[in-house]
């Protein structure tokens, strides 16, 4: 079973440095019927103009992850990181007890594209947490992150994981998913066709596996990448 949720109908966002489609509710969008995913909670495509961002502010017992699509964030946290994210590398920040941290778009001319996301932790109170990483150029599935940081993954603290899926023209890949999970894809580029459904840029999708089916098989219609959560 597979329900759409299509890039046009996200809420909007204009704060004139920044412009963003929220797939769930965040801020002042608010439907409650798009509230989340089981613990995925905020799906933010954010577009963050040159020389501006999100001045310091703080955060706490959320998982949120960060995904540049184009240009460059510059990241900066009450842990005393300073770092920057190019286009291609995940950033997990566990804000745990507390965090405060700001993003920019440190360019004079290019224009930031990210994926915003926030997963609600299984564990509250913990120490706050800071990890980068570039991952592989694999096609097919790639995990980015998991509770146990198994095989160079991000470790995310609660019980899910994130898989990247790149792949080209006609290219399939299928995804085992057991019977008590649920899948969201979300497309970063591209259009894949996923149980009978075309998805492109931009939409996401919640799939229930069938009894009868072994796996899910996504087949990609032109090059293409989206992300996979496994969810409870």
């Amino acid at each position: 079973m597979i329900t759409v949720r299509p890039s046009h109908e996200r809420g909007p966002a204009d704060l004139g440095w920044l412009k963003s489609q929220h797939t769930f509710s965040f801020g002042s969008y608010h439907d409650p019927k798009h509230m989340g995913v089981s613990d995925l909670r905020v799906i933010n495509d954010d577009v963050v103009i040159p020389g501006k961002g999100f001045a310091p502010h703080s955060h706490q017992d959320m998982e949120i992850l960060s995904y540049v699509k184009s240009g460059m964030i510059e990241h900066k946290d009450s842990m005393g990181n300073i770092e920057q994210l190019p286009p291609g590398e995940f950033q997990l920040m566990s804000a745990g007890t507390g965090v405060t941290h700001s993003e920019y778009n440190p360019s004079d001319t290019e224009m930031l594209k990210f994926l915003q996301i926030w997963i609600m932790p299984n564990q509250h109170g913990i120490k706050p947490q800071y990890q980068q990483k570039k991952f592989p150029d694999t096609k097919g599935i790639q995990l980015i992150l998991s509770p146990d940081g198994r095989d160079g993954s991000l470790t995310v603290h609660q019980d899910m994981t994130l898989h990247q899926l790149r792949l080209e023209p006609q290219d399939e890949a299928e995804y085992a998913l057991a019977a008590d999970r649920t899948l969201y894809i979300h497309v970063v580029s591209g259009e894949i066709e996923v149980q009978n459904t075309v998805l492109k840029a931009g939409d996401g999708a919640t799939i229930k596996r069938d009894e009868a089916q072994d796996g899910i098989v996504f087949k990609a219609l032109e090059t293409s990448e989206a992300l996979l959560f496994d969810l409870v």
